[in-house]
């Protein structure tokens, strides 16, 4: 699951800077840095090279909060399972704030664990290193380093401790060392759509915390991933992201930045619809989010077995009337909490996948244009016609084709869309946007064009 790189986990209570320490570490902003206790939930996993090292970093939810039970008894399973993924476990403790009995608890389970264990003391700016740190001996563990993460203090030292402490690196096989360029799926949706228990499904183990209460996922997670038949994927898990005008909260606006950057680095996306809760005009909007960044898509109704005969034909029918704009589209009627028609899915997305990434040749451009344009051809302008000569592509992910002509500047949008529809029936391309731009080719002799 991490590709054989020796694996780092950062543990601790909530708030003692373990997610600014993973930032720091991974030289990213891949976690959520808050002062509100308690924010990063599921297991983070970033690459990164610790002292020159390549390894696999976890950044964890804040253990033993007691906020809200329900999700942080699930909290702590999920640092519990990054504890037992990890070679080295990374103990964050608050010197501000001294040893606490949250602090000894944790300690307590660490001890049952037969694996080297850092102790980094953080916060340590504008405290005294000495004094700061002595409290922590108490715990009996070795070694204790003193950190301030947010100003980098300390952190070349953990480095080189954390590398002292791993195991040895495996003999790279070439073949396995050979980049396998993996589908780059992101689930995306409003707030308990369903997107984690679809993730977790789709695994086969509770990687991510799936609970009733809108906003669990905060983060993007992303998780590689390799399915039965051998093909490697990148599942990323977005935040539900909410209607900006409802978005009142530092947290959740920077997640609905960070799920829109997950779209921008997807292939594909599964746009999670809850179905108890039909179309809203916050589903179109997230619709028009994963169109205007060109992704390929496949429409997950969720929750569909809560519905009873009459209310999924109504469904069904506000699906034609309110996606007809992305009939490309194959729609699933699923249940993740159940299973129901999961399996057809990951198929469907490496269906998308290799549409959205077809490299196709100029002269098979040129000739489904010719055939497009011999079926329907533009309206005049001022009595001329628009001329389309040939086509190629310009890019992939999606497909961008480029067609030259004259009078191009003239071409109406239904006539774009036609030819878009025409691509994707002729190519057979499914369930991707076709980008089309013009070129003009002036002609000298034509001071009309």
């Amino acid at each position: 699951m991490i590709d054989h790189l020796a694996t780092v986990a950062l543990v601790g209570r909530p708030n003692v800077g373990k997610s600014t320490l993973f930032n720091t570490l991974t030289r990213s902003r891949q976690a959520i840095v808050s002062n509100k206790a308690g924010l990063t939930r599921d297991r983070i996993y970033a690459r990164t090279t610790l002292a020159g090292v390549p390894c696999m970093l976890i950044d964890t939810g804040g253990m033993l909060n007691t906020e809200t039970a329900e999700i942080d008894f699930r909290v702590d399973e999920q640092a519990r399972t990054a504890m037992e993924e990890a070679d080295v476990i990374v103990f964050v403790l608050d010197a501000r704030d001294g040893l606490t009995l949250d602090d000894e608890q944790i300690a307590a389970e660490l001890r049952r664990v037969t694996k080297p264990i850092v102790l980094a003391v953080n916060k340590i700016d504008g405290v005294d290193p000495d004094v700061a740190v002595a409290d922590f001996y108490r715990l009996g563990m070795q070694p204790v380093l003193t950190i301030a993460a947010e100003q980098r203090r300390g952190i070349k030292q953990l480095e080189d401790l954390i590398v002292s402490l791993l195991p040895p690196a495996p003999i790279e096989n070439a073949n396995e060392t050979a980049a396998q360029e993996s589908i780059h799926l992101a689930v995306l949706g409003r707030p308990n759509a369903g997107k984690s228990t679809l993730l977790n499904r789709l695994l086969g183990e509770e990687r991510l915390v799936a609970s009733p209460v809108a906003g669990t996922t905060r983060d993007a997670i992303r998780i590689p991933y390799v399915d039965n038949e051998g093909d490697a994927f990148t599942l990323i898990d977005t935040a539900g992201i909410r209607r900006k005008a409802r978005v009142d909260d530092k947290i959740e606006k920077f997640s609905i930045v960070k799920a829109l950057e997950a779209i921008e680095q997807a292939n594909v996306v599964i746009l999670v619809l809850d179905a108890q809760a039909g179309i809203t005009d916050q589903d179109a909007h997230l619709l028009g989010e994963i169109i205007k960044r060109g992704r390929g898509l496949v429409i997950a109704v969720n929750k569909w077995d809560h519905l009873d005969g009459e209310t999924r034909e109504k469904i069904q029918a506000q699906l034609e009337r309110k996606l007809n704009f992305v009939d490309y589209a194959e729609i699933f009627y699923i249940s993740a909490l159940h299973g129901s028609n999961i399996r057809a899915l990951l198929p469907a997305v490496k269906t998308v996948y290799r549409s959205v990434m077809m490299e196709i040749s100029t002269n098979q451009w040129t000739q489904a244009l010719e055939l497009a344009y011999h079926r329907h051809q533009p309206p005049l302008v001022n009595g001329r016609a628009i001329k389309l000569q040939y086509a190629h592509q310009g890019g992939k992910n999606p497909p961008h084709v480029i067609i030259h002509g004259a009078r191009t500047d003239n071409v109406p949008a239904s006539y774009t869309q036609y030819l878009s529809r025409f691509f994707r029936q002729y190519f057979h391309l499914h369930g991707t946007p076709i980008r089309i731009s013009y070129r003009d080719k002036a002609n000298p002799f034509d001071p009309e064009k």
